[in-house]
């Protein structure tokens, strides 16, 4: 089942308001989204990178770790009234417009 980002923030709420009792304050979701985006980092480091795998990692999953990002990531938009469906596409406006030659004429990408 595929669900849009708008339907995310829903369920996430939904949760929150049955399951979860209430929102932390944002600031503490805040320091829980950066605990989150650094177990993702730990796991992409040892996965992809140099470092070696510690027995506490080895049952991690790159997908589990990245859902624990984006739910903290949809509690915040929640909670700050961001509707993620029209930020995320005027974020990939911006993007666009800003950079619609830029990595076409990087050297580095295009040898």
């Amino acid at each position: 089942m595929e669900i849009t980002l708008k339907e995310a923030q829903i369920k996430v709420d939904d949760w929150i308001k049955t399951v979860g009792v209430r929102y932390f304050n944002e600031l503490t979701n805040l320091g829980i989204l950066m605990e989150e985006v650094g177990e993702l980092s730990r796991l992409i480091v040892r996965k992809y990178g140099e470092q070696s795998f510690k027995e506490s990692d080895k049952n991690r999953e790159l997908a589990d770790e990245m859902a624990d990002v984006l739910w903290v990531l949809l509690c915040l938009a929640n909670q700050t009234g961001v509707d993620m469906t029209a930020a995320f596409e005027k974020n990939i406006e911006k993007k666009t417009s800003r950079d619609l030659s830029r990595h076409q004429d990087n050297k580095k990408l295009n040898p």
